[in-house]
């Protein structure tokens, strides 16, 4: 599998991602025409969030940054690919009492594609961040498709945070002295993490990294902020990802990141899905939502020597049906 074409209108996000996987992206999508676009099988992209987070205000498709979601429907109408991934922030799945999703899932259904959702956790893919993300993955044709449900053991917070940590991450003595009288020190390192509301908890892994938030917003034992090296870590990058940009900048694309393992593993299912040749069971009239479960085999158990990825259950309502 090959990138054939990256996107990003952010210029210092531009410069890491070009030093890290040897290509430079394009810039404002907006100006790109879809024949320039290169055919491929897979589109996976990230829509601005922030309309549609509590930090962003809210305001979906009323934010221009909401409207870009439809320069991916204009790429999926042109180019066809066999099937997508698209991420956001979960708070999308709630936004204007779910019509705004509804929205974006005609949009979809109105250009050919079956479409599914669903929310997932960082914390459920062995990542010690608290990061709830909606996953929308949607195919050409009917498939037999199967969200991952997680389950992997949260790697500790000690194997994330970095020792001998330089002074200049640590806090104020003001504000260690505030959180302090919140919260104590456990034997274990914590993140401690300050709401909206001025609140501060602590929790043995770290709540979402936010590109925008206050500096003070995460702090480890309440002491000092994360490092640039943490911040990648917390959301799957190897040590092995160059660090290119600055503090700002590596801090802002750590937090419009998505969590590696969790988007891996939608891969992975996706992948089995467009390689499964199983007929397509449809859901009985009347059925509703019902999910019906298919048992999960390896192709080879049903054709000799064909040895292709197993076939695993299906949601017909949402992907098992042509749209209309």
């Amino acid at each position: 599998m090959s990138c054939v074409m990256a996107c990003d209108i952010d210029e210092p996000c531009q410069v890491a991602y070009e030093a890290n996987f040897g290509r430079k992206p394009v810039g404002d999508i907006r100006k790109v025409e879809s024949a320039s676009v290169p055919d491929h099988d897979l589109l996976f992209a990230g829509f601005p969030c922030q309309p549609f987070s509590i930090i962003g205000g809210l305001q979906g498709f009323e934010d221009t940054r909401g409207t870009l979601f439809f320069e991916v429907a204009r790429i999926l109408e042109s180019k066809r690919p066999k099937a997508f991934i698209l991420e956001n922030v979960k708070m999308l799945v709630g936004h204007q009492q779910g019509r705004t999703l509804g929205r974006i899932m005609k949009a979809l259904r109105d250009i050919g594609y079956c479409s599914t959702f669903r929310v997932l956790n960082a914390l459920d893919f062995g990542l010690p961040q608290k990061r709830e993300r909606v996953l929308i993955v949607g195919f050409q044709e009917p498939v037999n498709f199967l969200w991952p449900e997680g389950g992997v053991p949260m790697k500790p917070l000690k194997e994330v945070l970095e020792k001998d940590v330089d002074r200049k991450y640590y806090a104020s003595e003001r504000i260690r002295d505030s959180r302090s009288k919140w919260h104590s020190a456990e034997k274990e390192p914590t993140i401690w993490h300050e709401n909206k509301a001025g609140n501060v908890s602590k929790y043995p892994y770290s709540c979402a990294l936010r590109a925008g938030a206050s500096y003070n917003y995460l702090l480890v034992d309440g002491e000092r902020r994360l490092t640039e090296r943490e911040m990648l870590r917390l959301q799957g990058s190897p040590d092995s990802y160059k660090i290119v940009c600055n503090l700002g900048q590596t801090r802002k694309q750590a937090g419009n990141s998505v969590p590696v393992p969790v988007v891996e593993a939608v891969l992975d299912r996706v992948l089995d899905s467009l390689a499964c040749s199983f007929p397509v069971r449809y859901p009985a009239p009347g059925s509703g939502q019902r999910e019906l479960v298919m048992e999960r085999r390896r192709v080879s158990d049903r054709a000799g020597t064909d040895s292709r990825p197993p076939c695993v259950a299906s949601r017909p309502p949402c992907v098992g049906a042509r749209p209309p």
